[in-house]
């Protein structure tokens, strides 16, 4: 028998690793079990840091073509490196990999290389050595879901890891699925020179936003260039010599055509990753959905393991799972570890950025609830206008009677920042009328949160 610990965590992404780190910070002795060669999980090695990378490369290339001129930069000859691009996105994720092994150090966590499985309350074997436990944790994260009919070669057909590394830029990309992943990557490689059409299954882009944004969103996006395709379906996919044909119909049925594609992203959504686990035989009960059942406090049917981010109830976000992995490492180590589910921000990187908090119009009519709403839009913003970035608007939603913030929505520059003040206000409670006395400083483009809430009011000043 090896080495027996207070805590092992399975799988070093934003969960794993942030649970890792506060438990051991807290007093714990802790292992993380991680099979690949570098830490961080999907997240920080073939997802979010390094699609983000590339997302500041093609704005940054799409602003020097397109926009700097505006600003009196005047640049003749402008030519993309692809390769150079590839490689800066590669130092930022050694960067951040590299980051999370140094945090380890410092924290004295053990880093168990290899795959995991779990044996029984207590036990765990990692490349065929086995250890004791007070307690495991999953965080073993997600997949891209696969779509019969399209298979993924991660060359002509991608998922997101594939999109992340193509070696020059199609001319005609198809992305299957309208959603935060398909609109990013469609979003980066549009910018580099492709031509983009997005295909989605639902009559709506990005199903999870209120309704008013999910359409000015998608607006904005068709200004652009990007083409979609609502309530349609790909049926099938070959892949040929020249690129990929696929068969599509309506999504409520009619006659199908094909559309041609030197790329395809597939791009549907991910599913709990859980494979390996040995979750059967330890006797770990899974919902209708194939992810892990917990209690509210993270717990499995089994006593001693517990599960936290995407392979859990709840949205499959990296902030969700780093919150869940503090409130799970506190409650180990006899505290009381919380999460606020309704205070979880949601972004998309695109240009403009979109993120929410909170209640949606949609929901709050389908719960019955009487709201109001403010909306403030940038083209009134001081700051936005001398940044040349106007599209969008903030927009509030608050209750009728007692003026609590219950949702907020952005779309435009920088929303991904600005939604956390948003996050704060529901977090404490806040009235819209709360967020308007606040001093905002100008001229910056948060003032616009503060117009949105005066707006709740019916006496927005710039507007």
């Amino acid at each position: 028998m090896a080495d027996t610990f207070d805590l092992i965590v399975i799988g070093s992404g934003p969960g794993g690793y942030v649970c890792a780190i506060k438990a051991a910070q807290l007093g714990l002795k802790v292992a993380c079990v991680e099979k690949r060669e570098t830490l961080g999980g999907t997240c920080l090695n073939i997802g979010c840091i390094p699609s983000k990378a590339l997302l500041q490369s093609s704005e940054n290339f799409h602003d020097a073509a397109t926009s700097f001129a505006d600003h009196g930069v005047m640049i003749a000859g402008i030519t993309l490196d692809l390769a150079k691009m590839h490689a800066r996105k590669r130092d930022v994720v050694e960067a951040n990999t590299k980051g999370v092994e140094f945090l380890f150090r410092k924290n004295k966590v053990t880093w168990l290389k290899g795959e995991g499985r779990i044996l029984s309350t207590g036990r765990v074997s990692v490349a065929g050595t086995e250890y004791e436990t007070k307690s495991i944790v999953i965080a073993t994260g997600s997949e891209s879901t696969p779509l019969p009919g399209v298979p993924v070669d991660e060359t002509r057909i991608v998922t997101s890891t594939g999109a992340l590394e193509l070696s020059e830029v199609p001319k005609r990309l198809v992305v299957i699925g309208a959603g935060v992943i398909g609109l990013e990557l469609g979003s980066v490689w549009h910018r580099l020179g492709a031509e983009v059409t997005v295909i989605e299954y639902l009559p709506r882009i990005v199903p999870t936003l209120d309704a008013d944004v999910a359409k000015d969103f998608m607006r904005i996006l068709e200004k652009q260039g990007l083409k979609f395709r609502l309530g349609s379906k790909v049926t099938r996919a070959m892949t040929g010599e020249s690129g990929v044909t696929l068969m599509v119909e309506p999504a409520k049925g009619g006659e199908a055509e094909t559309i041609e594609a030197d790329v395809v992203l597939l791009a549907i959504g991910r599913r709990v990753f859980v494979d390996g686990l040995g979750l059967t035989e330890a006797g770990v009960q899974l919902d209708e959905r194939g992810r892990v059942w917990t209690d509210d406090h993270y717990a499995t049917n089994v006593p001693g393991i517990y599960a936290i981010g995407d392979v859990r109830i709840g949205p499959m976000l990296a902030h969700k799972a780093e919150d869940e992995g503090v409130a799970i490492a506190e409650i180990l180590a006899g505290q009381a570890g919380h999460v606020n589910y309704g205070a979880i921000p949601s972004v998309i990187y695109t240009w403009p950025e979109v993120a929410s908090v909170g209640k949606s119009e949609d929901e709050l009519k389908a719960e019955g609830v009487a709201y109001t709403s403010g909306k403030f839009p940038f083209t009134a913003n001081g700051r936005a206008r001398a940044m040349g970035n106007t599209d969008g608007y903030v927009k509030l939603l608050a209750d009728k009677t007692t003026d609590k913030l219950l949702g907020a929505h952005i779309i435009g520059p920088d929303a991904g920042t600005l939604i956390a003040e948003l996050v704060t206000a529901i977090e404490f409670g806040a009235s819209a009328e709360d967020v308007s006395r606040i001093c905002h400083a100008h001229p910056t483009l948060s003032e616009a949160v503060k117009e949105a809430a005066f707006a709740v009011e019916g006496h927005a000043i710039h507007m």
